[in-house]
């Protein structure tokens, strides 16, 4: 809209063409920027969020064997790609069955697949947290029947232990239980050693 005010003066309200063309480019050239750096930090996000998870469901099952004064485990299976965990109770007949069987009381699976690109596994991480080289199968480290750990109803551990998860990019982490005390601990690989 033009409005004309005194001796040939115009005032005019909205965008000129030009002001609109270079507005278009200044944002195709922000976004040429930042989608190559958001694409290359997407995996390590989606790593991070994947072991913060796995630690809080270690907490989980810790804190839920002491509200149910039973002893609760976590299985972690890597016979599907990408891998999962199951969280349940020991069931009515006190044994485990890995994968629930008896132990209905199962709250909660967790697949890997959600979080896309991530698995079990060391990526470029050389040794384990302990400082010893991996061997094979050494991507869950609980050594107890089939990759479990299992929590007491006073919320120590019975096994102790880690499971490494890593991206495509070789980033790793290890989430676990090192002590009887039933601590559950992160660490991410970093420069050479367990951070």
């Amino acid at each position: 809209m033009i409005h004309i005010t005194g001796k040939n003066k115009i005032n005019s309200r909205g965008f000129t063409l030009t002001e609109v063309l270079v507005t278009i480019g200044i944002l195709t050239i922000l976004c040429l920027i930042a989608i190559p750096t958001y694409t290359a930090w997407l995996p390590d996000y989606r790593l991070k969020q994947a072991a913060r998870d796995l630690y809080s469901n270690l907490q989980r099952a810790k804190m839920g064997a002491i509200k149910a004064n039973d002893s609760w485990g976590i299985w972690f299976d890597n016979t599907v790609n990408p891998g999962r965990y199951l969280i349940y109770s020991l069931g009515p007949n006190r044994t485990w069955e890995n994968g629930g069987g008896d132990d209905v009381y199962q709250n909660i699976t967790i697949n890997l697949s959600g979080y896309k690109g991530v698995n079990y596994g060391h990526g470029t991480a050389t040794n384990n947290v302990g400082g010893t080289p991996f061997g094979p199968g050494d991507d869950i480290g609980y050594k107890t029947p089939d990759g479990v750990v299992v929590f007491s109803n006073r919320g120590t551990v019975i096994n102790q232990g880690y499971v490494y998860l890593s991206n495509a990019k070789g980033t790793a982490y290890a989430v676990g239980t090192p002590s009887p005390a039933g601590v559950v601990v992160l660490r991410k690989y970093s420069g050479g050693a367990w951070k």
